[in-house]
């Protein structure tokens, strides 16, 4: 704690509370989340229409899903290390403009090629998203940080609404290039507010730029009617390096020394250094886990979020195979996904009551577990009705679940390395993205309802396994700024 002549971040974000300068931290980040969110469920409402428009194979309907994924897997693991190595506002500012851009010419596009090219594109800047949520968790006191992460997270569930209720609006009666462009909006918005957003001051004091985060930490006490705690502000990373040096020996103390060192040459290089610093002993088991959980969670949420349009049309393909899917503008198709995406909202409510009272680790075990009971019955085809609320609830949980990973995954590492450990996790996440399409689409299209539901049983049971695994629970703990803290 501070001892009236110096304080640390932590203790000015606490002495500084949540107030308006926040409330805007939280309006822009959560922006991007929209922005996210519309551009990853439109997924699900493009590829049927352009099977039918463009008569696509069902590998070739998969594709327009996968490559988005495989853009976002690129793209986490750039943007991670882009804002750990030259600032949060650099990374959030390319995202945006790659997103924007590429989602509206996507609009255009006169063929699948063409289609599946800007898409591409377009992930790349979406695997920018994790750089807005640690912005954003970097800006909050530590008391209650579970809450408004989660409050955070309501931005993607006001993100799939709205897509939802774009699509049902728009795609019977103008098509998917109208949907497409109108999905694009949010990131414009970004970009149009992108010179009044602040540096991270977290990270300014770990790259030894006290005076701006002083700057950045004085115009917040002034717009939130508050006053700074007396003293100087020091470097959390100085604080935790001097506790280490007064209370270890002096072999260990130079070897902290040359850790410092290899992190500044790690800041320069960045690349696969930056991943084989999430590789260290402190850091090995957390990391490895992380990367289980986000594979588990985007593999079945996409899927689960596919399986709402595929299902259905697997029916009516299996049952007569002379027949092709014409299910591009049916409007109980639209109202059938609108009716699952209201999930995202009890999902939202469950995860904000149990991730600060039970804690993070048993909020996402328990969402995995239940969504893997909830997808149980659906191994065996069952009515339209009885599908879409097997599938409502499954989708609750398995939101839930991604809301509290999101919030654990900034929290288990430290400011030196934070969007980089999220990136890389988010990007082996793409990578569940990448395949689930491949079960949720090409199987069920194939007839393989049984085969494609025991996958995603399989996934989640392990994830949730997995989670249990973690070594520690973070609720209540503060944020840190290096590893030394960790050993």
């Amino acid at each position: 704690m501070g001892d009236g002549s110096s304080y640390t971040v932590d203790e000015a974000l606490m002495s500084l509370g949540f107030g308006n300068f926040q409330i805007f931290v939280l309006a822009y980040a959560g922006m991007g989340w929209v922005a996210e969110a519309m551009e990853m469920m439109l997924l699900s409402f493009i590829g049927p229409s352009l099977q039918l428009q463009w008569e696509l194979s069902s590998h070739q309907e998969s594709m327009i899903t996968s490559v988005v994924f495989v853009g976002m897997l690129l793209g986490a693991y750039t943007w991670g290390i882009v804002s750990d190595n030259y600032g949060r506002r650099q990374g959030f500012l390319f995202t945006a403009l790659i997103t924007s851009g590429a989602g509206l010419l996507s609009s255009i596009a006169p063929n699948y090629i063409c289609l599946i090219f800007l898409r591409f594109v377009v992930g790349i800047g979406l695997g920018g998203g994790p750089v807005l949520s640690s912005w954003f968790l970097e800006f909050i006191p530590a008391t209650n940080r579970g809450t408004w992460m989660v409050i955070f997270s309501a931005f993607w569930t006001i993100g799939t609404i709205m897509e939802a209720s774009l699509a049902w609006a728009v795609m019977p009666k103008f098509g998917w290039r109208w949907l497409l462009v109108l999905s694009a909006l949010p990131s414009f918005l970004l970009l149009l507010f992108y010179s009044v957003t602040p540096e991270s001051p977290r990270y300014l004091c770990m790259k030894g730029r006290i005076n701006d985060a002083m700057d950045i930490l004085e115009r917040v006490a002034r717009v939130n009617h508050v006053t700074l705690p007396s003293g100087k502000l020091v470097s959390d990373y100085k604080i935790e390096f001097d506790e280490v040096s007064d209370s270890c020996e002096s072999a260990h103390l130079v070897s902290m020394e040359h850790n410092s060192i290899d992190d500044d040459v790690d800041s320069k290089i960045g690349g696969i250094k930056a991943i084989l610093r999430l590789l260290t002993p402190n850091l090995f088991r957390s990391t490895l886990l992380l990367w289980v959980v986000f594979f588990g969670n985007a593999f079945s949420y996409y899927g689960i979020v596919l399986l709402t349009t595929e299902l259905s049309n697997g029916h009516s393909t299996c049952a007569s195979k002379e027949m092709q899917p014409s299910h591009s503008n049916d409007v109980s198709l639209y109202k059938d996904v609108f009716i699952s995406t209201f999930a995202e909202v009890p999902g939202l409510l469950l995860s904000a009551v149990t991730v600060d009272r039970i804690g993070r680790k048993l909020s996402m075990s328990s969402m995995l577990f239940i969504s893997c009971i909830c997808l149980i019955p659906l191994v065996f085809h069952q009515t339209a009705a009885l599908t879409t609320a097997f599938l409502f609830g499954a989708r609750v949980c398995i939101s839930a679940s991604f809301n509290v990973v999101y919030i654990y995954a900034p929290e288990i590492y430290p400011t030196s390395v934070r969007t980089t450990g999220i990136g890389v996790a988010s990007s082996v996440g793409r990578i569940g993205g990448i395949l689930c399409p491949l079960v949720a689409v090409g199987l069920v299209h194939g007839c393989h309802q049984m085969t494609a539901v025991l996958v995603f049983e399989l996934v989640l049971f392990i994830s949730g396994m997995a989670v249990l695994f973690f070594p520690f629970e973070t609720s209540g703990r503060r944020l840190t700024d290096t590893v030394i803290e960790l050993n």
